[in-house]
């Protein structure tokens, strides 16, 4: 495939030329020549006044193969990442059955060959996600798994958390936390706050995070591991996380983009869609996060793409399902909460590869062509007909958004998207 992609504006803090406006000509999957004009026998891609910048990386995102099919496919998965700039997907194990050896990663690898996104599931820290016995992470590793975790089951058992910790070491590999302390989040269903107050609600109090992170730093530090937080949603939290980097532990964390917009206040329609955990916090929360964010302490967004059948929202709040469905509208949310392109692309599509360590995209001559084409200005309406999931629990449909994904390439493959 040939393709002439005119006038963009490159966001690529890796790249020779950055913020500049140049032409790129795309030749089987390559990157050949990037300059102020270029005259080629190509399809040609108009992207005057539109930014380019290496394509965006989802460190949580949860597809429903193996076994939740009916949630979501990896093609319907796959285009709604594509459709919302991610050429490549971190796949949580919270799959029936679980990610919990090699056979379950490498079929993953093996049904996502010859995509545009790429593929990356990660394999389960215990056996089952049962928190008793850990997984067989080392055979893991070497089918493709990069990282470990047990998605959305917080890892209870201190001493499993310690001896993952000390195990992957070995191999380099990393491990994720999903901060929560089940005894003290009980049965809650929302924050603890004014909001749960009002509602009649029990809420689920910041600590039942807090405490969680707290411990894992300790045995991070203890054992002299690398550890990464999935999801941080509280003031409290970016603060322990603050303090690990300025001690010089290796830690990083990422936040979802919904927490970086929406709080508890929205809980009071009981749109089940809001129901998510963590759970939206309070506007507090959401100016520390977007704070993290700017000084670092947060290294990533991330999508947290949860789809779910119907019948498990459109029921009554207490008894929904957690989670909506975020791949086409974390660029959208990034910037509604106000943060500059440049810090966009670090968090979406630069640090999330280097967490995982693998290769970051450049926009450079020579190089593979991995990109996404955005309007960060352009406004579009998100609508079950342009959303590419084959759910649709998320509470922006029929909300107009800003910040549209154009053009989406990866592995000398394209997706476009109308949207309107």
């Amino acid at each position: 495939m040939n393709l002439l992609i005119k006038s963009a504006t490159i966001v690529d803090p890796n790249s020779p030329f950055h913020q500049q406006v140049a032409d790129l000509f795309i030749q089987d999957g390559i990157i050949t020549q990037i300059a102020p004009a270029i005259t080629a026998d190509a399809e040609i891609f108009d992207a005057k006044g539109k930014q380019l910048s290496p394509g965006f990386f989802d460190l949580n995102c949860n597809i429903g193969e193996l076994g939740f099919e009916t949630k979501e496919t990896l093609d319907t998965g796959t285009r709604a990442a594509a459709a919302g700039g991610f050429t490549g997907i971190a796949l949580m194990p919270n799959t029936q059955p679980p990610v919990h050896s090699k056979a379950e990663v490498e079929y993953l690898f093996n049904r996502a060959k010859n995509n545009l996104v790429d593929v990356f599931p990660l394999g389960t820290i215990s056996h089952k996600r049962e928190g008793k016995d850990m997984a067989e992470m080392y055979d893991m590793y070497l089918s493709g798994a990069k990282a470990f975790t047990d998605g959305n089951r917080p890892v209870q058992d201190a001493g499993l958390m310690e001896r993952a910790l000390l195990y992957t070491q070995s191999f380099k590999a990393l491990v994720f936390s999903y901060p929560e302390d089940t005894a003290i989040a009980g049965k809650a269903k929302v924050n603890e706050g004014e909001v749960s107050t009002l509602l009649g609600m029990k809420g689920i109090p910041s600590l039942a995070e807090e405490l969680m992170i707290a411990r894992d730093l300790y045995l991070a530090e203890y054992t002299g591991s690398k550890i990464h937080f999935s999801t941080i949603s509280t003031a409290r939290s970016v603060e322990l996380i603050r303090d690990a980097k300025q001690k010089g532990l290796p830690v990083t964390c990422d936040v979802a983009a919904y927490h970086l917009v929406l709080t508890d206040e929205e809980l009071k329609g009981f749109d089940s869609n809001y129901k998510v955990k963590p759970p939206l916090r309070t506007s507090k929360d959401v100016d520390a996060l977007i704070a993290g964010l700017k000084d670092n302490t947060i290294d990533a967004i991330v999508s947290q793409h949860t789809p779910h059948e119907i019948e498990f929202k459109d029921v009554e709040f207490e008894v929904a399902e957690y989670g909506n469905i975020g791949l086409q509208t974390t660029l959208s949310l990034a910037l509604k909460a106000g943060l500059a392109i440049d810090l966009i692309v670090q968090k979406l599509a630069i640090n999330p590869r280097k967490i995982l360590d693998i290769v970051i995209p450049s926009i450079a001559e020579g190089q593979k062509a991995n990109f996404v084409v955005f309007d960060k200005d352009a406004a579009w309406e998100y609508t079950k007909v342009n959303n590419q999931s084959k759910s649709s629990n998320s509470p922006f449909i029929g909300h107009n958004l800003k910040g549209q994904v154009l053009l989406t390439f990866n592995n000398n493959q394209q997706f476009k998207l109308k949207v309107s």
